[in-house]
């Protein structure tokens, strides 16, 4: 599954109802696609900005392209980008497919949505769902569509404000200013939002212009017996048999503009969206994908590479592995935690298999070493002019003394992520919980600011303890702690370590988190509920939990302040060392990295041969489902009726000459994470599947390109089709389709 994107080696903690962590987003999306010259690429490699496709063009029209760059992008009329959605800012990508706000994007992007509205009585994943009339269709609160309206080019409004001779800090200081400046202005008066990327580490940035909808409500869901079918098995893998999608609908207000829920709200009328194409491919028939990739780092150094291989990938697959093996038994012996866990199982496997899949693929292409030998070329270069020393001379100094100056910290910060923020359910909440109510036990606060404090922690307990369980969190509680401690120097520890529970408890962990437990009110929701309907700062300041949520937190932001100096130096580095690339080879054609913006890839429809005398197809069928069938494995389970279609070979429309019915099949268009949902659309536009995962020899993907290896796995929209109407009889939805 691709709905997560890599994240950095250091993140953050905000205030807000969703306290992110990503304090400091990767600093190498280079998005080096717009240089002078010729804007092309190989057709399976380059993820390029749809307002400059018009330089794309001829190399998509001899491989069998029909539109034009208008119709791919524009302001003047609907074209294809007024059908692509950024879920959730970027999350994972849906298109529009009918004129009535419908959009369709994989089932695992709206896997926390099916899960928070399923019970042990209404088992939503289990038994899939449709809703068969606008009233019954569910409200996903905190669930945002973002449109895109335009995109502006503002370098020169940047670069020309950029005095020569300033600091890297100072640079970073005065572009800050200025594309608060540019925003403010660009949505001025309107409704819209927006947000300025930088291009190649400051020498391009593009405004993004954007309607942000929050009423968005599921439709349909098929059961997780088809829309998770092999499920960590088969994930990252060929060949694959998942029918990987979900249906969601855009609501706005009565005069169109995006709203928050209301009943009243009517549905969205996309400028554009796409049809359904019912004709099927062939091999070697063109391809492209629109959507919102979140980040690759192509450009990355070999230091970067052995970092993230080290200090993030082999952690992040060590800690979540742990976690997962005590929620997995949790789940496998009550029906109830499981639901609970569900999302929350998936969201962790998917990135740990992917840090597994992406080391293996990195060491056996050997992209250290080739990274190695492009720096070489690159100083062999740079020193045979006296300009280009002055110019470029540092540039490989400054990212390996970034690099190693901050790797200690980098490792203890992905463990902290992993064990702390990722692996303390309870501490976490309490963590959140406590930065909001610190202010309520004050005398003399505003009434209305009481209201809207205890209306948002009533909204955050409802989410966390409908989804929580006491004895699972207790004990991954412990293996969490006890792995901290084994893996990061003990300079690093939070206080709650050193001072409690090293001291008083003489590091016995069992009765430390049994004591904590036993003492907290965020671990247990009637206790929690008495205490937020009259909060005091005695308990709020004495409950253990608060104060290992606080503890891990100033830790954490203790040991990214250590990472600032490095982080400049990296910084600076790359936009130097990126620059000097494009300067050695002016004929090379530089093809952007993904930093969550609206990209286009192309491509072709084909196979792949992964090792010696194995040879895979471009597609699969329904035959794969039944012989993959077990009964005994949950994730191989497969839905009666859908047995009985396949005996009847009941594919109507939707079926082979053949009597065969396509499931996936393979593109090597160019996807990461965030791509999860972008449609696949043929050569005139038509939608003939959606991209959902990436394949396992091609992990390396995102920080090397293997073009041999590297594929884009698709469900058909011909077996999604035959899901919504042979298997739920959907015709409400068939109906509102178009179809070519």
């Amino acid at each position: 599954m691709l709905i997560e994107s890599v994240g950095s080696m250091h993140a953050f903690a905000t205030f807000g109802e969703n306290l992110i962590l990503d304090m400091r987003k990767k600093l190498l999306l280079l998005v080096s696609a717009l240089i002078a010259g010729p804007f092309l690429s190989k057709a399976d490699e380059g993820m390029w900005l749809p307002v400059l496709l018009e330089k794309n063009m001829a190399t998509m029209t001899e491989m069998g392209f029909k539109l034009t760059a208008d119709d791919i992008y524009s302001i003047n009329h609907a074209c294809v980008k007024d059908a692509i959605v950024a879920l959730d800012g970027g999350s994972c990508t849906a298109s529009f497919v009918s004129a009535d706000g419908l959009i369709m994007t994989n089932h695992h992007c709206g896997y926390s949505e099916i899960q928070s509205h399923s019970t042990v009585e209404n088992d939503l994943l289990t038994n899939g769902f449709v809703a068969r009339s606008r009233a019954e269709e569910l409200p996903n609160l905190g669930k945002t569509a973002w449109v895109l309206v335009r995109v502006e080019d503002i370098t020169e409004q940047i670069v020309s404000q950029i005095p020569d001779g300033v600091t890297q800090i100072e640079r970073d200081s005065i572009i800050d200013i200025l594309c608060d400046t540019i925003v403010t202005r660009a949505i001025k008066d309107t409704h819209y939002s927006a947000k300025v990327n930088d291009m190649l580490h400051g020498n391009f940035y593009y405004l993004f212009v954007y309607e942000v909808f929050s009423d968005v409500r599921l439709v349909a869901a098929p059961p997780e017996s088809v829309g998770k079918f092999g499920a960590d098995t088969d994930n990252w893998m060929w060949p694959r048999h998942t029918g990987d999608f979900s249906m969601f609908r855009v609501y706005c207000g009565p005069d169109s503009t995006p709203a928050d829920y209301a009943e009243e709200n009517i549905p969205y009328h996309p400028k554009h969206f796409l049809p359904i194409a019912l004709s099927g491919y062939q091999e070697n028939d063109f391809a492209f994908v629109m959507g919102y990739p979140g980040s690759t780092d192509r450009y990355y150094s070999s230091w970067e590479t052995e970092s993230e291989m080290e200090a993030v990938n082999d952690v992040r697959a060590q800690v979540r592995g742990a976690k997962q093996d005590i929620w997995k038994k949790y789940m496998d012996n009550d029906e109830k935690i499981r639901l609970q866990y569900a999302a929350k199982f998936a969201s962790s496997s998917n990135y740990w298999k992917y840090s597994i899949g992406q080391n293996r693929s990195l060491k056996r292409l050997h992209v250290v070493d080739k990274k190695r030998e492009q720096e070489k070329t690159f100083t062999a270069w740079v020193n045979q002019s006296d300009e280009r020393k002055k110019k470029y001379g540092e540039a490989l100094d400054k990212i390996e003394d970034g690099v190693i100056q901050n790797l200690a910290y980098n490792s203890a910060i992905t463990y902290f992520i992993e064990t702390q923020f990722r692996g303390l359910e309870s501490g976490y909440f309490a963590f959140r919980v406590s930065r909001y109510m610190q202010n309520l036990t004050k005398k003399g606060i505003d009434p209305d600011y009481v209201a809207s404090v205890s209306e948002q922690v009533n909204k955050m307990s409802d989410d966390f303890f409908k989804d929580y369980n006491r004895e699972v969190d207790r004990s991954t509680s412990k293996a969490m702690i006890r792995l901290f401690m084994e893996k990061v120097p003990s300079e690093f520890y939070p206080e709650y370590i050193t001072k409690t529970l090293l001291g008083k408890y003489k590091g016995n962990v069992d009765k430390f988190v049994d004591d904590v437990f036993a003492k907290s009110v965020f671990c247990d929701k009637a206790k929690f509920e008495a205490f937020a309907k009259n909060p005091t700062s005695k308990v709020l300041h004495n409950d253990p939990l608060v104060t290992i949520g606080n503890d891990f937190y100033d830790k954490y932001v203790f040991l990214n302040r250590l990472c600032h100096n490095g982080d400049i130096k990296l910084k600076e580095g790359m936009r130097l060392y990126v620059a000097g690339l494009m300067e050695m080879q002016p004929d090379r054609l530089f093809s952007p990295d993904a930093n969550s913006t609206m990209r286009l890839t192309y491509g072709t429809i084909g196979g792949y041969k992964p090792a010696d005398a194995v040879t895979y197809d471009f597609k699969t069928t329904l035959d794969g489902v039944m012989e993959k069938e077990d009964t005994s494995v949950r994730e191989f389970n497969v839905p009666a009726k859908l047995k009985e279609i396949y005996r009847a070979k009941d594919y109507g429309r939707y079926g082979n000459p053949d009597s065969t019915l396509n499931t996936c099949f393979l593109t090597n268009n160019d996807i990461t994470g965030g791509n999860s949902g972008s449609p696949v659309m043929n050569a005139k536009g038509e939608l003939i599947g959606l991209a959902f995962d990436g394949n396992w020899e091609s992990m390396s993907g995102d920080i090397a390109f293997e073009h041999q290896l590297q594929k884009c796995i698709a469900v058909d929209i011909r077996y999604v089709m035959l899901i919504l109407d042979k298997y739920f009889d959907a015709q409400n939805l068939i109906g509102e389709m178009t179809f070519k």
